[in-house]
């Protein structure tokens, strides 16, 4: 079984990951957008990998953050950002995909744009599962800590019912009053 430390480590692993993929996609991006002939007409999958490379990036940062502050809104916060990563990796692949058709197109700068849209896919997939399980880690936590808590207040209750009773024996209370000596 994993520990929540090794989850931990790896969603920092992947955070980091995913900031080296959306920098690079970002980077790839910007070449094939200047790389486009002046006689053709820039289309969506040349700037593609900019956009998510931004997604990836965020995912990345996120990731960072989620790694270090485990509450519930920002592993929410973290696996929104991972689906959005998702969904412009997938929609890279296939804006990069219809410009392999075009005349004079770069076959290996859209193959590199199209592994790294892989890859940030993978990555942000992998992270998500990830956060469901430091959710479910962190949840298993804060229970155990909630139980003992109240395992504790009972115990000091019990305490000073005996501290407060004569002689060592306990007082009959009715509706949570002792009567009167």
């Amino acid at each position: 079984m994993c520990t929540n430390r090794k989850i931990i480590w790896s969603l920092l692993v992947l955070s980091v990951l995913e900031i080296g993929l959306g920098i690079s996609s970002i980077v790839l991006g910007a070449v094939g957008i200047i790389r486009v002939r002046p006689d053709q007409k820039i289309q969506q999958g040349d700037a593609s990998p900019v956009w998510s490379g931004m997604c990836f990036l965020l995912c990345g940062l996120c990731g960072m953050l989620c790694a270090r502050k485990r509450t519930g809104l920002i592993m929410i916060l973290f696996s929104a950002c991972c689906i959005c990563g998702l969904i412009g990796g997938i929609l890279n692949f296939q804006f990069v995909r219809a410009l392999v058709k075009r005349p004079g197109a770069l076959p290996s700068l859209h193959m590199a744009a199209m592994t790294l849209a892989c890859l940030g896919v993978s990555s942000c997939t992998l992270s998500t599962w990830l956060t469901c399980r430091l959710a479910s880690t962190e949840q298993q936590r804060m229970f155990l800590e909630r139980e003992h808590s109240l395992h504790h207040s009972h115990e000091m209750t019990e305490k000073e019912t005996l501290d407060n009773s004569s002689n060592g024996i306990p007082q009959i209370s009715f509706n949570g009053r002792s009567p009167s000596p």
